[in-house]
């Protein structure tokens, strides 16, 4: 029953009295999905927060709930949420300022546009999570002057917040003008500060090693570090902050060599797909014995040509389109389209902007694996989908059943394909030209069973006895479908 009725929620077409009643009968997960829908007004967003308090805060962010609507004392945690909005007064801000619970401080500093009272109280708060939240987030004066608090989780906040000053990250990354850290997560455990779980793997034997290191990666993350500051851990002993460094967009060349030969196969990985690599890198990383790191030098985004298109011919590189062959200039586009190399052709079949000729050229290829690629490229005419599929069969049916331009007729052909494509099916269930034929068809596979109970265009009987399905997922999906008759909706919801 809960799949049916989490199904109604979501079904657009769920009749305003049937609405009110599922609201008074919501749980809080219910109440979740009821207040993301666009019909719910202020009346019954109201309501829902009544029956589950819960549902106030995402109905408070989704700007179904307002400052007048919200009492603090009631709902602290959709107060919380408006705050977090800039839709509350200022007074509330103060009020959870000094609230006893740190975890409602925590909140409120993560808060834009907080008064400058109530930044400066919760800079001083007692709670290093509290002013972390605050260094975390706040503005860059106030990152600046908690760089030097005794806390380490507060100054790797400090490293985070995205307005610290560059001074101020190489200060942290370098220690020069700041006073020791006293404390960090794992020796506060049974000290005075309030981090009372380490993670796994924490250490600390009063030099606070771990608590550093995680504050020194999100420094070389950062893009305001300085580079030159940031590339003296490029022979760090430490194989985390090396990774952390070789994914950096500004790094000088000196560093990138270094790291290019790091033995570390995931620091190097990192690297070659880096836009600070030069030519010559690149083509060095492109032939390492790894795998892995061939992959990510052929996803590099200045990759020469000539050194993508062998990759492609020996090292799988998945069907994602690659940023180099995404920026391809006309001229080059038309090279690999007419390439005699079938890996270069299926490489630029991936783009789903090529101009027509190009386009046409490549679904009448005689390779499988190219026309399998630009199969589902907008544009292509029901000849040339029926073409693909006389020419390869199975091999492009997906991607026929993909393209947006496919008509109904040939998508029913598709489904009934013997033996099944099944992800071919799965395509269809979801594709908006689908009949009642072709859907029903798609029925019989269990992963396209649960689309295709979606399907606006499956049949009201058919609907009907999808609501008892043995699959929950596919009862769920008959439910939310918009064409369920209205009797049914109510049929499926208990009387008031």
């Amino acid at each position: 029953m809960y799949a049916l009725l989490h199904g109604l929620a979501e079904n657009p077409a769920l009749p305003p009295e049937l609405l009110d009643r599922l609201i008074a009968l919501a749980d809080d997960e219910l109440a979740g999905t009821l207040a993301r829908r666009a019909d719910l007004d202020r009346g019954r967003a109201v309501a829902l927060a009544r029956r589950v308090g819960e549902a106030a805060v995402s109905l408070a962010y989704g700007g179904r709930l307002t400052a007048d609507d919200v009492d603090p004392a009631e709902w602290p945690e959709a107060a919380l949420a408006l705050l977090d909005r800039g839709a509350a007064p200022a007074a509330w801000a103060r009020a959870f300022a000094v609230d006893p619970d740190p975890e409602r401080r925590q909140r409120l500093a993560a808060c834009p546009g907080l008064p400058p009272d109530v930044t400066e109280r919760l800079a001083r708060d007692p709670v290093p999570s509290v002013v972390a939240e605050l260094a975390w987030l706040g503005p860059a004066g106030t990152a600046a002057r908690l760089v030097a608090h005794p806390h380490l989780s507060v100054r790797r906040a400090v490293a985070e917040n995205d307005a610290t000053p560059p001074a101020v990250l190489a200060s942290l990354l370098t220690g020069e003008g700041l006073p020791p850290a006293r404390h960090c997560r794992v020796c506060a455990v049974d000290g005075e500060a309030t981090e009372p779980f380490p993670l796994p793997g924490e250490r600390c034997r009063g030099d606070h090693e771990s608590a550093v290191g995680h504050l020194r990666e999100s420094l070389l993350r950062h893009p305001g570090t300085p580079p030159h500051a940031a590339a003296r851990f490029a022979d760090d002993p430490r194989p985390l902050l090396r990774w952390a460094l070789a994914q950096r967009v500004d790094l000088p060349r000196e560093a990138c060599v270094r790291l290019a030969a790091d033995p570390i196969p995931r620091v190097r990985a990192a690297l070659a797909e880096n836009p600070a690599l030069d030519d010559d890198l690149v083509r060095l990383l492109a032939g390492d014995p790894d795998p892995e790191i061939r992959r990510a030098a052929a996803r590099h985004p200045r990759v020469a040509l000539d050194v993508l298109v062998p990759l492609a011919r020996t090292t799988p590189l998945g069907t994602g389109l690659l940023p180099r062959i995404a920026t391809a200039s006309a001229d080059e586009t038309e090279d690999l389209v007419s390439s005699a190399e079938p890996a270069a052709r299926r490489l630029v079949a991936l783009r789903r902007d090529l101009p027509a000729r190009a386009r046409d050229r490549l679904a009448d290829d005689p390779d499988a694996k190219v026309a399998a690629a630009v199969a589902p490229h907008p544009g292509l005419s029901e000849e040339r989908l029926r073409a693909m599929v006389v020419r390869h069969g199975r091999q492009v049916m997906t991607g026929v059943a993909a393209n947006p331009d496919t008509p109904a007729a040939l998508l029913e052909e598709l489904a009934r394909h013997e033996p099944p494509v099944r992800r071919a099916l799965r395509e269809i269930a979801g594709h908006p030209a689908a009949t009642p034929p072709a859907l029903l068809a798609c029925l019989a596979d269990a992963r396209a069973r649960p689309l295709a109970a979606g399907h606006p265009a499956l049949p009201p009987a058919v609907l009907r006895g999808l609501l008892a399905d043995a699959d929950e997922g596919v009862r769920e999906a008959a439910a939310a479908n918009p064409s369920l008759p209205p009797a049914e909706m109510a049929r499926l919801l208990p009387e008031p």
